[in-house]
C-alpha cells in the first residue's frame, strides 16, 4: 500500500512531529510505502512528491515548519483540479492521503472524500479555531511563545513608563490572546468574540498609570472596536478568500497616545508565533495524532479526523471538523470577565 502525506496551510510547530509518526507507524508497523507530497495540495495537484523513508524523518521531530514545504492552494479553484488529483494519485499509485491541515486543507480534504478519494484529516492550527477538537497541536507552542513575548515587555514598558500593545494571530478566535493574555498577566485582553471599546481600554490604561504601573494590552489580528472594521495589511485574498489582517495594535497604540498623552508602543509578534522549536506538549500531541491517522487508514475510515477530547483521541467526520470554526465561548470564561474590555 502506498500512502501519501501532505500539510497545508500555514506553517506550525509539530507538523513534523506528525509526518514522523506517520512514516515510522507506517513502514514498521503495516509495511506501506509513504509518499510526501510537496507544498499542500499543490503536491498531489501537479504530481509534486518524493519517498519518505525512516531516515528522512529520523531527527524531525524538534523541528519547526515541515519538510515537505506548504501552500495555500485550492484544488477547487483550479481548472479540472480535482480530475488531476486523481490522475496524479492513479499514477503514482497512492491509496490514501494523510492530510494535515486547519480549517481550509481539510475543508478541501472533505470535498475530495465526497469526491471518491481516501482521505484522513488531522488538526492543525495554531488558532485553535478547528471544530470537533479541544485543542490542536501548534496552539500550545504559539501560546508559550506569546506568553514570553509579554514577560519581555514588561520589563522594558515598566523603564520606560510607557504602554505596550501586542498583537497576536487570531482572524475570528481569539484563543491565542486569551491564554496568553492571562499567563502573561495582560491589563486588557481584546479578542475577535466582542467588540471593544477604546473609551473603555483608555480608562483601564489611565487606571493603571495612576497605579504607576506600566499598562499591557494584548489584542488578536482580528479584534473590532466598537462599530469599526477590520484593520488590513492589503485587501488581496489568498485562494480560500481570506484578506491578511494586521495593523490593529499599531492603531489602537496610537489612539491611546493621542487619547492619554502617554507614551504607547505597538509590538506585531506575527510569524514568530508560528516559528522554532515545538514545545513538549505539541510533539506528543502531533504524534499521538499521525499514529492514530495510520490507524484510521488501515482500517480504511476515510473523511475523518483524528480529535483530542478529553485525554483520548478519537476519530470525527471531516464535516464536523470544518462545519464552524471554534471561537472563544467568553461565557464560560466569566472568572476573566474583568480582562476582556
Amino acid at each position: 500500500m502506498r500512502v501519501g502525506v501532505l500539510t497545508g496551510g500555514g506553517d506550525c510547530p509539530g507538523l513534523n512531529a506528525v509526518i514522523r509518526a506517520v512514516v515510522r507507524k507506517g513502514i514498521e508497523a503495516h509495511g506501506w510505502e509513504i509518499v510526501g507530497f510537496r507544498n499542500g495540495w499543490k503536491g498531489p495537484l501537479e504530481g509534486e512528491s518524493r519517498p519518505i523513508g525512516l531516515d528522512d524523518v529520523e531527527d524531525i521531530l524538534t523541528r519547526g515548519g515541515t519538510i515537505l514545504g506548504s501552500s495555500r492552494t485550492n484544488p477547487y479553484k483550479v481548472e479540472d483540479g480535482v480530475d488531476r488529483i486523481k490522475a496524479v494519485l492513479a499514477e503514482q499509485g497512492v491509496d490514501a492521503l494523510v492530510a494535515i491541515g486547519g480549517e481550509d486543507t481539510l475543508g478541501v480534504a472533505k470535498r475530495l472524500t465526497d469526491d471518491g478519494v481516501g482521505v484522513v484529516g488531522v488538526p492543525k492550527t495554531i488558532d485553535n479555531d478547528l471544530g470537533a477538537t479541544d485543542y490542536t497541536f501548534g496552539f500550545d507552542t504559539a501560546v508559550h511563545i506569546a506568553t514570553e513575548s509579554i514577560d519581555r515587555l514588561r520589563t522594558t514598558a515598566e523603564s520606560h513608563h510607557r504602554a505596550l500593545v501586542v498583537e497576536v494571530m487570531g482572524r475570528h478566535a481569539g484563543w491565542i490572546a486569551l491564554h496568553s493574555g492571562l499567563a502573561g498577566g495582560a491589563n486588557v485582553i481584546l479578542v475577535p468574540e466582542r467588540e471593544f471599546s477604546v473609551a473603555k481600554v483608555i480608562e483601564w490604561v489611565e487606571r493603571r498609570f495612576e497605579r504607576q504601573y506600566a499598562p499591557i494590552i494584548v489584542v488578536a489580528e482580528g479584534a473590532l472596536p466598537e462599530g469599526g472594521n477590520e484593520v488590513l495589511l492589503t485587501g488581496e485574498k489568498d485562494a480560500f478568500g481570506h484578506v491578511r489582517l494586521g495593523g490593529v495594535g499599531t492603531w489602537l497604540a496610537e489612539e491611546i497616545a493621542a487619547k492619554t498623552g502617554k507614551e504607547s508602543r505597538a509590538v506585531v509578534l506575527g510569524h514568530t508565533q508560528r516559528g522554532g522549536t515545538p514545545t513538549a506538549y505539541d510533539r506528543v500531541l502531533a504524534t499521538r495524532f499521525g499514529l492514530h491517522a495510520v490507524d484510521a487508514v488501515a482500517d480504511g475510515d476515510f473523511g475523518v479526523m483524528v480529535a483530542l477530547r478529553g485525554t483520548d483521541i478519537v476519530r470525527v467526520k471531516l464535516s464536523e471538523a470544518t462545519a464552524e470554526l471554534k471561537t472563544v465561548p467568553l461565557e464560560r470564561y466569566a472568572e476573566a470577565e474583568v480582562f476582556f474590555g
